[in-house]
């Protein structure tokens, strides 16, 4: 094993990367750049549009993290500059628009406080024992609900705060479990559970909390990535709706969550909306009159990527209808426009994550922001706030009038930073891959490209698998930073990939290794073809999660064309990933079953099975808590390099999950993989034809 550097040094060898930079006051984007970019999400909107509130990140490099705070900006003042007036996170509005609540750490952990919307001291608003995972507030402002970790059987808050103190203090550490998830994501499971409670506020203080959704066996929100848009309140604030999937002992291999409904009040139990639905229904709104509660919903139980369409469900008689039956994209959660006429939401569409507005009578869709990938958005009047980036730009804030269809950009937060830098450009481009279906994809030019040269390219494979290489300014896999290193990127959307049709994401299931690989052949010669600047002979396949697996695939199957591979936490053993994976709902949906009934199906596009035909040099990365596919999957890989003689390195992050999040461990990644390819690649332009 190897030392590797500290990053402080990383960032200057990274800074030197790439190409000469076009003028003497500008480089090539590199991984510094990406990590020290603001990061601004979760725009709101105070109740009569005047008002915009939300949340930055800054890089803390020294402490190699993040650090949030909650910004404003005046929408209709000239010359207005965004104002930082709390850290913390998550700001909402009170009704009345004059109090901005968020959420920030007190006697280490999460409480709700709030700040005068103009700004000035932020007060305290809870001393909760246990820390707020998120909140909303009730639409008179007078209550607030709560989702917080609680262990189910304990009749109150302070009761979980005692045995977690109680745990921390027992020098025995073992921990005996009697059903799945043992662990989840990124964790270990501790018998806790996010539940709903809900407390008044009285005088700018949290009154004592009631629990709504004790008897639920489930998390509210969903874990590990659930927030507040899965629970509403009724217009009257009478009602709580919120989304739930029922554990049991069935959880890991379950998408069935349901809509329930249950009094403010805590007067009685929740009950189930929509149970008749096994597959997944979640992220309620109501219709401001009350009548109607709007939600998505799926037709295919155990399929996390069905496409969720919208439904209607009239609350007095229980009648569902679908809103938009006639639109082949999966919409994300929503918002209602303020005549009650249009519900606005998002959707990956041709490899933009775009806005849309779809009218609630005729379910007709009207594309609203449609370049680029949109992050988040609220609605007040005809103002919606709209948080969108694209592969040069991170994210900022724009305000789009839904009467006019003006769109205007009002906050530049890395304008200073991305003065000083060069991007490549790019191109999307189609072919016809399998079946004939028009397949997409795109080629990025390298920072500084120069006509007639040629260079060598990275070839991306995109995770998912149901996802897609969207048109965005991503912070783990940005293709920029390939590019400001001199590379040349190829990115293919294959059969399996989102925004192109249900049809199209779903021919992936059952078939991972050959009809994405038909398209990643045929994307690969068509990018040859139309692209001459494209250097055949010094390419590297790179790939994440699902893309890691093709990695390993083509390592067996087609490795003529690559110098180099680098695989980040892919899948090398079907059969193994099944009984070690936590969600095994995505296993069992993608071949056909559980492996001990259907173990051909597991063995039919194996990995393993191919280690003999690998030859091409391989970096392997993978990290100790990831347990969506855990190590022993990348260990093992490695192994089997190792045995063979293949040239190879193993980088692993003992503090990292599926994902590499830490400034510093992200450095340190994109030294060591730009590292490899150069090395296989000997990177640098030469003479083309």
């Amino acid at each position: 094993m190897r030392p590797l550097f500290s990053a402080f040094v990383l960032a200057a060898a990274l800074l030197a990367s790439g190409l000469a930079p076009a003028r003497a006051d500008t480089h090539p984007f590199n991984a510094q750049d990406l990590v020290m970019m603001s990061r601004v999400s979760d725009p709101q909107l105070s109740p009569d549009g005047h008002l915009a509130a939300f949340t930055v990140r800054a890089t803390d490099f020294a402490a190699n993290k993040g650090a949030t705070s909650i910004w404003t900006l005046a929408l209709d003042k000239p010359g207005a500059v965004p104002r930082k007036i709390a850290p913390g996170n998550s700001p909402r509005f009170s009704p009345d628009g004059k109090t901005i609540y968020f959420l920030a750490p007190h006697d280490d952990r999460t409480q709700l406080w709030r700040v005068a919307a103009t700004g000035g001291k932020a007060h305290l608003v809870s001393t909760l024992p246990v820390g707020i995972n998120n909140y909303k507030l009730s639409p008179d402002g007078s209550h607030v609900l709560l989702s917080v970790d609680v262990f189910t059987d304990c009749p109150d808050l302070g009761c979980t705060r005692a045995r977690l103190d109680a745990r921390k203090a027992d020098p025995a550490t073992g921990r005996l479990y009697h059903r799945v998830f043992v662990r989840h994501w990124d964790t270990w499971m501790d018998g806790r559970r996010s539940q709903l409670f809900i407390a008044p506020l009285d005088s700018g203080k949290l009154g004592t909390p009631v629990w709504l959704t004790q008897g639920i066996d489930g998390d509210v929100p969903s874990k590990p990535f659930g927030g507040d848009a899965e629970y509403t309140f009724s217009p009257d604030g009478k009602t709580v709706y919120f989304d739930v999937r029922i554990a049991g002992k069935t959880e890991p291999w379950s998408t069935n969550f349901d809509i329930y409904a249950v009094p403010a009040d805590g007067s009685a139990a929740p009950r189930a909306l929509t149970a008749a639905n096994k597959a997944w229904d979640a992220w309620p709104l109501a219709s401001h009159d009350g009548k109607t509660l709007y939600y998505l919903a799926q037709k295919t139980p155990g399929f996390e990527s069905d496409r969720f369409a919208i439904m209607a469900m009239n609350l007095a008689t229980g009648a569902i209808r679908e809103v938009d039956p006639g639109w082949d994209r999966s919409a994300g959660p929503l918002t209602l426009s303020a005549d009650g006429k249009t519900l606005y939401t998002t959707a990956d569409d041709w490899a933009n994550h775009a806005l849309f507005g779809v009218d609630v009578a005729s379910g007709k869709v009207a594309r609203l922001v449609t370049n680029g990938t949109v992050k988040g958005f609220a609605v007040a009047g005809q103002r919606l706030l709209v948080a969108r980036q694209d592969f040069k730009h991170p994210t900022d804030l724009y305000v789009l009038n839904a009467n006019s269809g003006s769109f205007q950009q009002v906050t530049h937060f890395n304008a200073e930073r991305l003065s000083h830098i060069s991007f490549g450009d790019y191109r999307f481009f189609t072919f016809k891959g399998w079946n004939g279906d028009t397949v997409q994809g795109y080629v990025m030019r390298p920072a500084g490209y120069v006509s007639g040269q040629s260079y060598p390219v990275a070839f991306l494979v995109h995770g998912g698998p149901q996802g897609a290489w969207l048109n965005d300014f991503h912070y783990r896999w940005n293709p920029e930073v390939y590019a400001g290193h001199g590379y040349a990127v190829v990115a293919i959307n294959f059969h399996g990939s989102t925004g192109y049709g249900q049809a199209f994401t779903n021919a992936i299931s059952q078939h991972w290794g050959d009809r994405p690989l038909v398209d990643l052949k045929k994307g690969w010669a068509a990018a040859l073809m139309k692209f001459s600047f494209l250097d055949r002979d010094r390419a590297c396949a790179l790939g994440a999660s699902y893309g890691g697996y093709m990695v390993y695939w083509m390592a067996g199957v087609w490795n003529q064309p690559w110098k180099c591979f680098v695989d980040h936490d892919g899948v090398f053993d079907m059969r193994m990933m099944y009984y070690a994976t936590d969600e095994l709902w995505f296993e069992e949906h993608e071949n056909g079953g559980p492996e001990y009934l259907h173990p051909q199906n597991y063995q039919k596009f194996n990995p393993l099975n191919h280690v003999k035909d690998w030859r091409v040099p391989m970096l392997v990365v993978h990290s100790s808590h990831d347990y969506r596919i855990p190590i022993s999957q990348g260990i093992g890989a490695f192994n089997a390099l190792q045995r063979q003689g293949i040239p190879s390195e193993f980088l692993t992050f003992p503090d990292e999950s599926h994902f590499v999040s830490k400034p510093h461990n992200s450095l340190e990644w994109h030294h060591v993989v730009l590292h490899w390819l150069d090395r296989w690649t000997k990177s640098g332009a030469t003479a083309g034809n």
